[in-house]
């Protein structure tokens, strides 16, 4: 094995074989060295390589990932993929960030295009390796017929749409749900939170058209191949798609007498996973944990020094707004008064196959145009704060993950942009932290939840200083925690701020609260386990409510008994559970509609909200109005039978054989299983693995009511012993690779169903004990 050439990576000899690689562009010798569960830990010269090799590894194991996230974020799908994706990549195109890159890269700090640079270098270095050596290229790209492009310093940061966007199908769906029913309906549909009454702004026909967000919702989608490619995602009206879990305790609160940090963000599953695993080592920076792979850094780890994990904060990052068009000229809207031009934007885009096909891309001094009616003479457009200088989603962890100390990650924090944060941190000195951030809109003549015209009356008036977003230093409890509740503090003014109102349910931060109060002394197997929680807040409600009431009817007793013996905890192997899931998605949400609401409004209500189910079912008076407990009591029982009586068709008239698990599946499957053989497809695909959890338990899972198919939860978990690093434990599923002929692209499934973790090991001796690979990268002469 060669020398790694500098004191730093003077390592000793790893027992496994290397593999040198000659390298244009890499300054110094350097060495990746990856561990049994597929971590890469890099080790370079200097900061600038440390980078280069990072997008070099992102390359080496998810290049088809990235390549991939790149086509469809600049716009670019078409060219490779054919003209049935022109239509996606117009919408993409229409949210690239288009401001001054010198403004870009300042707001980042001053090494952000250096970092940039050096990490799409080593991306385009490995690309340069597969045209040397042709037979490691990716099977996608055989598949697809294409090779992989190459990368500039700006693409990374230029793409916005693959970030968490706040609140424009909201506003969307408020609309619609007025102009069917109007504003009390709506309450049903969504809780506002801190208490908030909003209006319709004047001059607003909230009548919009059903297809009006199908452009925003193309540029936002995921690339989707064989018979999907056509559609696009539809603006999904459920607070439980996104969300994540972080929290972290103070020495006096843990059974090692130092702070323990945990973080498990989550999102969408499928193949590979949405984050990776990696570890830069240089002279000055020594940082692990996770990121998305076509990005610098790490979002979501610790340095040496300070631990941090991260969950959304529900500030209102976006507007719809909407314009009278000039009837004698399609081409000008309505704007204080005079008829303005849109901006138009001429692009050709390359088509394989087909000559390159000109669009035009209209903007509104707010935004892209994203709806044009020109019978209605009207048109929508979008403002949203990620398309401002320095929001590019996460990019900016390069500032805030080399902290030393609270001071410094707050000041990173106060210039974070999107997605909007909630930052726990932790650090070896025994201090404990929250952080919020994100670029917030100051709205002065409105709230945000609806669209408003566009004529002048409804602008913002720039944006709140980042100093003023709430923080917490050591809390007396000894620990906090998020779970994107609504955690904005009394004192807070969001009367004047107005930083946003709606917030995912708060049942899995109660739950947390509920175990970390319960636990003087925390272990990491308490974080473990606490991460892997699937009892159920809400079915306790639930059975309070169920507890006192009998009925006549077989199932319906039955049902009664099932639910009234269970413990509330949602595992794979409880039958309870089932009955209760399908009860609840399919059965007693429809039937609180149609007892509380007319039957227009329940028809534009397509799921309740469920804190305001809950509410109204404790207290019916709120919604139910004469005979209230009456009406509550038979939505209760009648749903329930309906319940039972779907239980037996979909798994027998035994209820001890009934399952969850059986219901409920984790299936990761790759974007190219639509194009390949059955027998192919099982290769690429993991799974199907039996789940427990539900929409709102902390060990999230959110699944399609329809199929019971899990579709977002926490694909990545961290648990991190402050202080004595190897002690920390993380789990990414399905595998680290993208490569489905690499040991590592399945390898991890199996233990994160089962709630396991690896080490996530941070020592050179612990990384030298636990490496497989060892891959040695030398400069090019």
């Amino acid at each position: 094995m060669r020398s790694c050439g500098a004191a730093l990576l003077a390592c000793a000899a790893v027992s496994a074989a290397a593999q040198g690689i000659p390298v244009t562009g890499l300054q110094q010798p350097a060495r990746i060295l990856v561990d049994k569960w597929g971590v890469p830990h890099i080790y370079a010269a200097s900061r600038s390589d440390a980078f280069f090799v990072q997008g070099f590894n992102a390359a080496r194991d998810r290049l088809f990932q990235i390549d991939l996230w790149r086509r469809r974020g600049l716009g670019d799908l078409s060219s490779v993929l054919g003209p049935s994706y022109l239509a996606q990549d117009r919408a993409a195109r229409l949210f690239l960030y288009r401001g001054s890159m010198k403004d870009e890269w300042a707001a980042y700090g001053p090494d952000a295009l250096e970092t940039s640079s050096r990490f799409v270098a080593g991306i385009n270095a490995y690309i340069d390796h597969l045209g040397r050596n042709p037979h490691l290229l990716p099977f996608e790209f055989r598949q697809l017929g294409y090779q992989p492009a190459r990368w500039q310093a700006a693409d990374v940061v230029r793409i916005r749409s693959h970030g968490l966007t706040r609140n424009l199908t909201q506003e969307f769906a408020r609309a619609r749900v007025v102009c069917q029913a109007g504003l009390a309906a709506d309450a049903v549909r969504a809780q506002l939170s801190p208490a908030w009454t909003t209006r319709v702004p004047a001059g607003l026909d909230p009548c919009l058209p059903a297809d009006a967000l199908d452009v925003f919702m193309r540029a936002t989608d995921t690339v989707r191949f064989g018979a999907q490619r056509l559609a696009a995602r539809t603006a999904i009206d459920d607070d439980t798609r996104e969300g994540s879990n972080s929290w972290v305790l103070a020495p006096s609160r843990t059974a090692t007498g130092r702070p323990m940090l945990a973080s498990d963000p989550h999102r969408g599953y499928g193949i590979p996973s949405l984050r990776y695993i990696v570890h830069l080592n240089a002279p000055g920076m020594n940082i692990i944990g996770a990121g998305e792979p076509a990005l610098p850094g790490v979002s979501i780890g610790h340095n040496g020094k300070v631990a941090f994990g991260l969950t959304i904060f529900s500030i209102d990052q976006e507007d719809l707004y909407v314009y009278q068009t000039n009837p004698a000229n399609p081409g000008q809207y309505r704007y204080q008064g005079k008829w303005e031009n849109f901006r138009a934007v001429r692009e050709m885009v390359p088509v394989r196959g087909r000559p390159a096909q000109a669009v035009e891309l209209r903007f509104t001094r707010h935004g892209p145009v994203i709806h044009q009616d020109g019978a209605a003479h009207r048109a929508l457009a979008v403002r949203t704060a990620w398309t401002e200088p320095g929001t590019a989603p996460y990019f900016g962890s390069i500032s805030y993950m080399e902290a030393k100390n609270f001071t410094q990650f707050r000041r990173a924090m106060e210039n974070w942009g999107a997605p909007a944060e909630n930052q726990v941190y932790a650090d070896t000195a025994g201090n404990i932290g929250w952080v919020a951030g994100g670029l917030a809109p100051v709205r002065p003549q409105w709230d945000g939840l609806m669209p408003v015209p566009g004529d002048g009356r409804y602008e913002w008036q720039g944006f709140l200083d980042g100093a003023k977003l709430p923080h917490l230093l050591n809390p007396a409890r000894g620990w906090f925690a998020s779970a994107n509740e609504m955690n904005l503090p009394v004192a807070f003014p969001y009367q004047v701020h107005k930083l946003g109102f709606e917030w995912p349910d708060s049942a899995r931060a109660r739950r947390i609260s509920e175990v970390l109060s319960a636990t003087p002394k925390a272990t990491m197997e308490d974080m473990e386990k606490l991460q892997n929680d699937v009892l159920s807040l809400h079915a306790r409600r639930l059975q309070a409510l169920l507890r006192p009431l009998t009925s006549a009817e077989r199932g319906t007793q039955a049902a009664l008994r099932l639910l009234g013996a269970w413990n509330g905890e949602q595992h794979a192997t409880s039958a309870a559970a089932a009955l209760y899931e399908v009860w609840w998605s399919r059965h007693l949400g429809r039937a609180f509609r149609e007892a509380v609401l007319t039957p227009s409004a329940a028809r534009a209500v397509a799921h309740p909200h469920a804190a305001v189910l809950l509410d109204a079912l404790e207290q019916p008076a709120l919604r139910f109005g004469r005979g209230a407990a009456r009406k509550r009591d038979r939505v209760l029982l009648t749903s329930l039978g309906e319940a039972w009586a779907e239980m037996e068709s979909l798994q027998g008239p035994d209820p001890r054989t009934w399952q969850w698990g059986r219901l409920h599946f984790s299936l990761f499957t790759h974007p190219l299983a639509p194009l390949v053989s059955h027998a192919a497809r099982a290769h690429l695909n993991v799974g199907p693995l039996p789940r427990g959890g539900g929409p709102f338990t902390v060990n999230v899972s959110t699944y399609h009511p329809a199929s019971f198919w899990q579709t977002h939860g926490a694909s990545f978990r961290m648990v991190l012993d402050v202080g004595n690093w190897d002690n920390s434990r993380a789990i990414n599923t399905p595998g680290q690779s993208g490569d489905p002929a690499s040991p590592h692209y399945r390898d991890l499934a199996a233990s994160w169903a089962e709630g396991k973790y690896f080490p996530l090991l941070y020592s050179a001796d612990a990384v030298k004990q636990a490496a497989t690979q060892v891959i040695e990268l030398t400069p090019a002469r």
